[in-house]
């Protein structure tokens, strides 16, 4: 069994679901956990309040607090790949991700993910991810770690003051002329079944990115993508809807047999550059990874 390190936390929603306790509570949030599992946590000490004290199997449902809890696995795989800081000062580490490596504790990992390997290679115990990539997405991901200015660091994603750069490698049919070409992708992204996944639909569009072809070969071409929004799984999608999807790809078009990581066959997206104006600073940054996906 492993447990993790750190533990996760939950704000608990506005509006109550119709619960009267923590317990019932984690028990809906978290339908593929055991309710006895939650249980036996409670009663092992392993949730708690954001002051340190316990949660009972009584404790009441209180809307917007903070529960803590520790994710636990029967066994954890190890990520063969490793990630590399690309810039640290006092309140931000940016650093790259490598693909398979997860950026928080999900699933079956816990403490190896690249949050936590960060803390300990670097000793900083309140490093925290800022923004999430796919676990199977290689690229950049920006920790804070100052506690006192993280607020104003998510307030540039919040606020969409972060200008990303992706770049992603599709198959293309014969005789299609590409290079160049740009693609402005605007619809209603929800989610489906299973709930992992998201799907397009009609609606207000709430979804937006901008898609550019860089180079292509007779089967596949190399596109440079721009999401302006932030929604789970939204380039996977849109280069799906384009007729695209990107290679190896284990949900889009369809989802595949669960399997395990293939390390040959990564998935070809990459997180290529984030910019931004440093809002502690006001020095305008610019961070990108030295490596591009290839065609051949």
């Amino acid at each position: 069994m492993t447990i993790s390190e750190h533990p996760s936390k939950l704000s608990l929603p506005q509006t109550n679901p119709g619960v009267a306790t923590v317990l019932e509570y984690l028990i809906i949030k978290f339908p593929y956990i055991n309710a006895q599992i939650w249980r036996q946590r409670i009663a092992d000490g392993k949730v708690h309040r954001h002051d340190g004290s316990l949660i009972t199997t009584q404790s009441l449902f209180q809307p917007q607090q903070r529960v803590y809890y520790y994710r636990e696995v029967e066994s954890e795989p190890s990520i063969p790949f490793e990630e590399k800081i690309v810039f640290q000062d006092q309140h931000i580490l940016v650093v790259y991700k490598p693909h398979f490596l997860a950026v928080i504790p999900s699933g079956i990992y816990v403490n190896e993910c690249l949050q936590n390997r960060l803390r300990r290679s670097t000793g900083i115990e309140t490093l925290q991810a800022l923004h999430r990539l796919d676990r199977v997405t290689a690229g950049l991901v920006i920790f804070s770690a100052n506690p006192d200015t993280r607020h104003r660091y998510h307030q540039l994603f919040k606020t969409r003051q972060i200008h990303k750069t992706y770049q992603a490698i599709a198959k293309i049919s014969d005789g299609e002329d590409l290079i160049n070409q740009e693609w402005v992708i605007k619809n209603r992204i929800v989610q489906c079944e299973p709930r992992f996944r998201m799907r397009v639909t009609e609606g207000e569009a709430n979804s937006h990115s901008v898609v550019r072809c860089l180079q292509q070969s007779t089967q596949k071409a190399l596109f440079e993508l721009n999401p302006v929004t932030g929604k789970t799984h939204q380039l996977r999608v849109h280069m799906q809807a384009l007729g695209w999807p990107i290679l190896n790809d284990k949900y889009y078009p369809q989802l595949q047999p669960l399997s395990a990581d293939n390390y040959s066959a990564p998935l070809q997206l990459l997180a290529k550059k984030l910019q931004f104006i440093d809002p502690v600073t006001q020095q305008p940054r610019c961070f990108s990874y030295d490596c591009n996906l290839s065609l051949k």
